[in-house]
This record gives structure tokens, C-alpha cells and sequence, in this order.
């Protein structure tokens, strides 16, 4: 049985991470964890402040998805170093490959205009407005990743160099 992948996103809000994981998930036929969707369920059903726990159920999940041999996609936010080593520490434990992605939109005035323009897939969740996220504690990375600027760029060119990236890095450790 091959090695199953942990493909760990990674990006601030309205860069398009969800959309090239969602897509990325189908392609691989992947198990798709959402921190989004996991944080609404808990505010939901369980009426909490969410903190970490959305993070911290997602690894569970992810974990047992991993060693049962299934791909697994994680997309959130990501935005700390504390985040990034437990999502890897996760694909190491369930020995797993893993890889880092990075999404960005290098232009501010598009980045805006998704921010202020986007509606929200997941229902009853509130979206953060620009302010909220250039506000937003998200740490410059120090570790290689694949980085996916989506910048003035459509969808099908951002998968593609996606999938163009993952296929040639041997960082994708099996």
C-alpha cells in the first residue's frame, strides 16, 4: 500500500487556499479537513469560544485518516510556526509524507477586492473584513514550502502550477 500524504495549506484569508485544496482533495481523491467548517460546527453545536479546538480535533481526524492509508488535505490559515510543526508532526507520527503549501495574492488591491467581494461557503460563518486580516498574526515562513501566488491568475492556471510543483518535489517525502 503506498505511503499515504498529508498536503498541509496554508494562507491568509481570500488568497484562494480553499478553492486549490478543495480542487487538489478531488484530484487526489483525498479526505478534505476544513478548519472553517470544524471551528462553525463547534461554535454551533457545542456554543464555545472557539480557541485551538478546531485545530486540534483537525489533527485528530487527519491522523486516523492517514493511517488508514487515505491522502489527506488540511486547509486553514496556518498561520504560525506552532501550527505548521503539529500538522507535520502528525503526518510523522501516522508515517506519512507530508508537503507545505503556501497560498498567497502578492496584489493588495485584488487581495482587498476578494476579501470585501467573497461569500462564505460555510454556512452562518462570519468572514473577516480587510481590516481583520491585514490585522491578522501570520509568521514568514522558515521552512521550504511551495509558495502559489494567485495573483492575477486564474483558478486553472494556480492548480496547474500546484500540481506542476508537487509532482517534481522531492520534498514530498514517501
Amino acid at each position: 500500500m503506498p505511503t499515504p500524504a498529508l498536503y498541509i495549506f496554508a494562507g491568509l484569508p481570500a488568497t484562494g487556499k480553499s478553492t486549490l485544496a478543495c480542487l487538489l482533495a478531488k484530484a487526489q481523491r483525498a479526505a478534505y479537513l476544513r478548519i472553517d467548517t470544524i471551528e462553525q460546527g463547534l461554535r454551533e453545536l457545542c456554543a464555545i469560544n472557539v480557541q485551538g479546538e478546531g485545530y486540534r480535533l483537525a489533527y485528530r481526524i487527519a491522523e486516523e485518516n492517514l493511517q488508514a492509508g487515505i491522502d489527506v488535505v488540511a486547509d486553514s490559515c496556518n498561520p504560525i510556526d506552532l501550527t505548521r510543526n503539529e500538522w507535520e508532526q502528525i503526518a510523522l507520527k501516522a508515517q506519512a509524507a507530508f508537503v507545505n503549501i503556501e497560498i498567497i495574492c502578492s496584489d493588495n488591491r485584488e487581495h482587498r477586492q476578494r476579501v470585501e467581494t467573497r461569500q462564505s461557503p460555510v454556512p452562518n460563518m462570519e468572514l473577516p473584513n480587510w481590516s481583520d486580516v491585514l490585522r491578522r498574526e501570520y509568521h514568514a515562513w522558515a521552512k521550504e514550502h511551495i509558495i502559489i501566488d494567485t495573483a492575477k491568475r486564474s483558478l486553472s492556471e494556480s492548480f496547474d502550477e500546484l500540481l506542476s510543483k508537487l509532482h517534481c518535489r522531492p520534498f514530498l517525502a514517501r
